[in-house]
């Protein structure tokens, strides 16, 4: 069993990359940790790392109903160029869908909601089990994220990884380049950080990467990172 989170962040919080995966995967969590991508513009370099480390590592991959078709093929490709052996698609609980988004249409009138049936309580189900689970966040993606920790702990008391916190974006395209890894088609054409295909658009020159996600809304991020899911929610 893993130590408390201060032994954590005492023994790895100066590590990143694959030197943080490592002691986490093999000994720390091995056989309770999980890896939760998107599979979007940066996806490749966490997913690599992980490989290298641990093929069979489970990767959880929450297929909303609304994702931009090329994410789901560049998440077949990944799959296949790294060998990754468990990548875990998740969807939403097809009752709670009906009963909260019955037209398909609730990103226009609560974004929040849409994103905590669709995303938030599938993910919660897929990580109960798990003590722990890696994310490919960084500082610099935004001002929200500016102060993550390598190793942190969530409110539901899992602890969570995040093996590329203090990387750059020069040293993310640097890895890119490096092991020639496949780039999401849709990166060129200037959508920088992708999540559902209604509430992305293309970032402007100069603003930060994930500027494009719910752009003219008082929102940053999805859900999944902001707190634990209330057991007692019902769509029914």
């Amino acid at each position: 069993m893993a130590d408390g989170l201060d032994a954590l962040q005492l023994r790895y919080g100066g590590l990143s990359g694959a030197e943080l995966l490592r002691p986490l995967v093999r000994d720390e969590f091995r056989g309770r940790i999980a890896l939760v991508s998107s599979f979007g513009t940066e996806a490749a370099v966490l997913l690599a790392l992980a490989a290298e480390v641990d093929p069979g590592i489970p990767v959880i991959f929450l297929d909303t109903g609304k994702l931009f078709g090329e994410t789901l093929r560049y998440r077949d490709t990944l799959i296949k160029r790294l060998g990754l052996t468990d990548v875990r698609t998740i969807e939403p609980d097809p009752a709670e869908l009906k009963a909260a988004d019955p037209e398909g249409l609730l990103w226009q009138s609560s974004p929040d909601a849409c994103c905590h049936v669709r995303k938030t309580i599938p993910l919660d189900r897929a990580l109960r089990g798990f003590d722990a689970w890696i994310t490919g966040r960084k500082r610099f993606q935004a001002t929200t994220r500016a102060a993550l920790d390598a190793v942190e702990r969530d409110d539901d008391g899992r602890f969570k990884v995040n093996p590329l916190a203090t990387w750059s974006r020069d040293m993310i395209q640097a890895e890119f380049d490096r092991r020639d890894l496949p780039r999401h088609p849709l990166e060129a054409d200037g959508f920088l950080s992708i999540g559902c295909m209604p509430c992305t658009d293309r970032v402007a020159p100069g603003q930060d990467p994930r500027s494009g996600r719910w752009a003219g809304l008082n929102k940053t991020e999805c859900g999944i990172h902001l707190g634990a899911v209330p057991r007692n929610v019902s769509f029914i």
